[in-house]
């Protein structure tokens, strides 16, 4: 893994900073330090400027290749608003960046294969985040969970649970209430974060459309002395579960992800009346 912890491939209608090979956006090093790149402090920006900004690709912990299903593909340029990649590197300490990246010869950075012929299904990433906080010397449920709200069918077909070092176990579902408000939660993956980070293939394809909720949790385990709370520093803690999905009508999800409004622990329970029938062994392997 070396100096970078995890990186995410987002795609943009235009960069953060237009002019830039390399920018500061923030995020990772916990103290207002300067980051330095060739000798000299990096201009700041956000990710992306104007219009879209999505998540493609994300990787961590020594992660494998991703080699997507046939016929399935993630659109860039032309009509789909992409018309820039941002590559973000987040740092287990900023100050073990390099002082100088060679990008063109794959020092650092992901390799892309890339084709003109339009696949038959176009592939997105959906992401169930949460804040929220770790309490100390204790163990943590922080979930999430969103309604589809889009006349659309998504078929997830791989998942990625990311964490920094208090995850134990990250799960993902769907949920489907029936006429007498019973749910019935479908796993789409679970894992511990604390493995190579990678998208892995889900073991049944499970449709989602219009009305499903989608839910996930992030059991968390802290022996510290303090409260953890969720942020980008490497200080904090992160509760992703991320789906990757295509779809066979031509057009993917305008969301991209799912956050909801707090207190996120014990989130299921407290602020979702709709839900039941929770999952016993959401936070076991």
């Amino acid at each position: 893994m070396g100096a970078v912890h995890h990186m995410l491939l987002y795609g943009c209608t235009e960069p953060g900073l237009i002019n830039e090979q390399v920018w500061n956006c923030g995020g990772m090093g916990g103290d207002e330090e300067d980051v330095l790149y060739s000798g000299e402090s990096l201009l700041s920006g956000s990710i992306c400027s104007e219009g879209q900004q999505r998540i493609l690709y994300a990787w961590a912990k020594n992660a494998p290749s991703l080699i997507l299903p046939e016929d399935v593909g993630f659109e860039i340029g032309g009509k789909s608003g992409i018309a820039s990649l941002v590559l973000q590197l987040h740092f287990g300490d900023p100050h073990d960046m390099p002082m100088v990246w060679n990008l063109a010869n794959g020092q650092i950075g992901l390799t892309l294969e890339v084709t003109e012929q339009r696949q038959k299904k176009l592939a997105g990433v959906y992401l169930l985040a949460t804040g929220g906080s770790v309490e100390p010397r204790a163990t943590t449920f922080l979930e999430s969970a969103c309604i589809m709200k889009e006349e659309k069918t998504i078929y997830p077909f791989a998942f990625r649970t990311h964490s920094h070092s208090l995850g134990k176990v990250i799960s993902g579902y769907r949920v489907r209430v029936d006429e007498f408000g019973e749910c019935k939660w479908s796993l789409i993956g679970k894992k511990d974060p604390q493995l190579p980070q990678m998208f892995y293939p889900v073991e049944h394809y499970i449709p989602v459309k219009n009305g499903d909720i989608l839910a996930a949790r992030c059991t968390m385990e802290s022996n510290r002395k303090r409260m953890t709370y969720i942020g980008p520093t490497r200080n904090d803690e992160m509760c992703n579960f991320y789906i990757m999905y295509y779809v066979t009508d031509g057009q993917i999800l305008e969301a991209d992800s799912c956050g909801g409004e707090g207190p996120f622990e014990n989130y299921w329970e407290r602020n979702y009346p709709t839900l039941n029938n929770f999952p016993d062994d959401a936070s076991l392997l």
